[in-house]
């Protein structure tokens, strides 16, 4: 049985980065499950040409509030969908995908963004938890978790290229990465740092503003975490960031299966 290869980005628009022809590079990987967030697109409205490769199955989850949010995956490995928004994306603005394939509950997640005012940051912690609670009953179910996607948030010090200077803005709050830290202490893994440990200056997100790109003035705000009995099954986890397109780079997660 081939090992399983996971891919998550946050595409910024996917008709925006099907006009840049941004994810033709999909065409020349081994790719099983494709994890796309902030498609901001209903089903209909996803370009046939963003690649040319045929995966077995799309699922899209659109958000009610057209051209917002919205998240995609596309997949090659026979699984079954559910629907997690009455449990966790009350608002239902488009920000989970859930597969059940093996034992193995896989999650696409647009977690929300808490920098527009405080209600929506009172709704992001809110959202972080649901989702906590959700994962950690099918984990009593017998369920390994997978969990890829843009958490909003930048866990460490390292995690960020500037912490000082963004100590009291969403995505670098205290109570924000204090949810990470709650999230590993309950037996999950950050498997970026799994794998190569506290390396600095690797981030998925940079601002369009000041060539932030360009200088690697970043955030890693975009993850892969699985549950702790599948640490031994980690192969390789990877930020990729000579990938364009968006202002988020690809992640991805290989695992034995």
């Amino acid at each position: 049985m081939k090992d399983l290869v996971f891919v998550s980005w946050n595409v910024n628009g996917i008709r925006a980065v099907d006009k840049k022809e941004a994810l033709k590079w999909v065409d020349k990987k081994q790719i099983d499950f494709l994890a796309l967030q902030e498609i901001k697109a209903q089903k209909e409205q996803i370009p046939t040409s963003i690649f040319d490769k045929e995966f077995l199955e799309l699922h899209v989850n659109s958000s009610s509030n057209k051209g917002q949010s919205g998240v995609a995956v596309y997949s090659d490995v026979k699984s079954k969908h559910v629907d997690t928004t009455k449990d966790v994306d009350i608002l239902d603005e488009g920000r989970i995908n859930e597969f059940h394939f093996d034992d193995i509950a896989f999650f696409n997640v647009y977690f929300p963004n808490g920098q527009r005012n405080e209600e929506r940051l009172e709704y992001k912690m809110a959202f972080y938890d649901r989702f906590l609670e959700y994962i950690e009953e099918l984990k009593k179910q017998g369920k390994s978790i997978v969990i890829c996607g843009d958490v909003n948030t930048a866990h460490t010090e390292i995690d960020i290229a500037r912490p000082k200077a963004n100590e009291n803005t969403s995505g670098f709050l205290k109570m924000e990465r204090e949810w990470i830290d709650k999230l590993l202490s309950h037996g999950y893994i950050d498997t970026f740092r799994h794998v190569h440990g506290d390396i600095k200056d690797r981030y998925s997100w940079w601002s369009y503003r000041a060539s932030a790109r360009k200088n690697n003035v970043g955030w890693r705000i975009d993850y892969f975490y699985v549950s702790d009995d599948l640490k031994d099954k980690i192969l390789g986890a990877e930020i990729h960031d000579d990938i364009l397109g968006s202002d988020h780079c690809p992640i991805s997660l290989t695992l034995k299966r």
